[in-house]
């Protein structure tokens, strides 16, 4: 192994830590925020401030933040998508449905990926073994929360309703996620998209905050913002940037393995904060979680060749 390859290993290590780690600490974060703070509101001052120091911080170190209308039309979208569409609909659903088995909704997202990864790009196929890492993620997921589901009863329409938008809040985030993989360019540079992202993702939840949300009668706890302000430094400006960086490095079927890894972290996070019980549902759950992660890291992607995708005569011509 070449000092290149050592040192591209390492980043993807860091990076996957950094996600695991801080994404999963984003639920008890998010859960602290809207206590007070309207989800579109609390969403959007999360990620204006992070989205415009971001591109200050870039452009006083020289970094090009610069882009063509083309290129931040692409930003707008995928940061729309990723952190209004799926970040947004996580918050208003951690109001009303159980933190338990909103993870177990956003754990669909690994499945969005592999359909969405093979429409949009069709660059390469898992192999069987990434598959059954993946129902063994969601195998793990059911038995980790399985005592909330029980002990919740009979859902009400509400939380019916909001279990659902889960679903599409995790469509939303792997669609922006196979879009910012197509779309991405070497002209542009990847922690400004990241940046711009963002700071596109921001202006579109506050938009939605003074257009659906009673913005007048906010109170800004201390407990509130300090929420906030980790939210943007671990779950937009370090979370989020190593997310994108894994998106350009690592097959999106593997970075989907974060959505497996978050609720198990945020498990832990909550027995150490505040106390909540880890019982044999929770261990023998985050067991199973790490072995599909194992699964799933560890296979083997199948890449089309150039020869594969042209037609028979025009490969044979060479």
């Amino acid at each position: 192994m070449t000092e290149a390859q050592r040192q591209h290993r390492f980043f993807v290590i860091l990076c996957f830590g950094l996600v695991y780690l801080f994404w999963g600490s984003t639920y008890l974060g998010i859960r602290i925020a809207v206590e007070h703070i309207p989800p579109a509101l609390m969403c959007g001052t999360r990620f204006l401030v992070a989205g415009v120091l971001m591109l200050a911080y870039l452009a006083f170190r020289g970094r090009r933040v610069r882009s063509s209308l083309t290129q931040l039309w692409h930003m707008a979208v995928v940061g729309t998508l990723l952190l209004m569409g799926g970040n947004l609909t996580l918050s208003y659903a951690e109001q009303i449905v159980p933190s338990g088995l909103a993870a177990l909704m956003v754990a669909s997202t690994p499945l969005w990926f592999l359909v969405l990864d093979s429409l949009l790009l069709g660059d390469h196929h898992i192999s069987a073994r990434g598959m059954a890492g993946l129902a063994l993620g969601i195998v793990g997921i059911s038995v980790l929360i399985w005592p909330k589901l029980t002990a919740t009863g009979a859902l009400g329409l509400r939380e019916l309703w909001w279990s659902l938008s889960l679903l599409g809040g995790s469509f939303s985030w792997a669609l922006g996620s196979v879009l910012s993989k197509r779309w991405q360019s070497s002209e542009v540079d990847p922690f400004s998209a990241t940046a711009w992202q963002v700071t596109f993702a921001g202006l579109a939840n506050l938009i939605f905050a003074v257009c659906f949300e009673d913005v007048s009668h906010v109170t800004w706890t201390a407990r509130g913002v300090g929420a906030v302000l980790y939210l943007v430094v671990c779950g937009s400006w370090i979370g989020y940037t190593a997310y994108i960086w894994l998106l350009g490095h690592v097959p999106t079927s593997k970075v989907a393995t974060y959505a497996y890894v978050n609720p198990v972290v945020a498990v832990f996070l909550g027995w150490l904060f505040v106390n909540e019980t880890v019982d044999r549902y929770i261990l023998a759950g985050s067991a199973i979680v790490v072995a599909s992660v194992a699964l799933v890291s560890s296979a083997k992607i199948k890449t089309k060749t150039v020869a594969e995708e042209m037609p028979a005569v025009e490969a044979a011509g060479d």
